[in-house]
């Protein structure tokens, strides 16, 4: 259980950042145009990249233990400047204005951008398999973690995209960025020391 949940909180932090998935997933919660398909495409992925992230690092990792030492390094500076980031996102805030990218008027258009904002991302192949499969070799059910994660990505996908027109009013306020990317990079330098301590 302790896994699953460092999983979920873990894949939460690294999905809930302003970015352009996040801002397409948004903007067709406001629209009310095939949400279903879109928070489908997202958490699909993730479950099929985390999936990819565990299954092919934990062998690796378990070949090559200095891979793994390698491995808990580059996650502990990639927390470190994803937290950094964060920080410098909380002291010049933004705010996604998803009417900006115009309406898209069928579900295979809707659809064929979702995969091109998930899978033609160079960082989600950074944070989702190489990162999170590397945590991941920190905890002994590493399929309970996965298993968070995915959980993780249901709940904002599902949560965002449904719950956007709610958000509205919220989001267009740079304060309410602030706090959560402090949280963001709270959570960062969380995982970061949790990683220090295993090496």
């Amino acid at each position: 259980m302790t896994s699953a949940l460092a999983g979920f909180g873990f894949g939460l932090s690294l999905i809930v950042a302003i970015g352009a998935q996040n801002a397409f997933v948004l903007r067709q919660g406001l629209l009310k145009s095939y949400v279903g398909t879109v928070v489908a495409i997202c958490t699909l992925s993730d479950v099929a990249l985390i999936a990819a992230g565990i299954a092919g690092m934990g062998g690796l990792l378990q070949a090559a233990p200095t891979l793994r030492t390698v491995l808990l390094w580059l996650g502990i500076v990639f927390l470190l400047g994803y937290a950094a980031l964060a920080l410098r996102r909380a002291i010049r805030p933004g705010h996604l204005d998803p009417e900006a990218q115009g309406r898209t008027s069928s579900r295979t258009a809707v659809a064929t951008t979702c995969l091109a904002l998930t899978w033609l991302n160079p960082h989600v192949y950074l944070d989702t398999v190489l990162l999170l499969g590397s945590v991941a070799q920190a905890h002994e059910d590493r399929i309970a973690f996965g298993v968070g994660a995915g959980l993780g990505s249901l709940v904002w996908f599902t949560g965002l995209g449904y719950g956007a027109r709610l958000l509205r009013p919220i989001f267009s306020r740079d304060l309410a960025w602030r706090i959560l990317d402090v949280v963001i990079a709270v959570i960062m330098l969380v995982i970061a020391a949790g990683l220090a301590r295993e090496l």
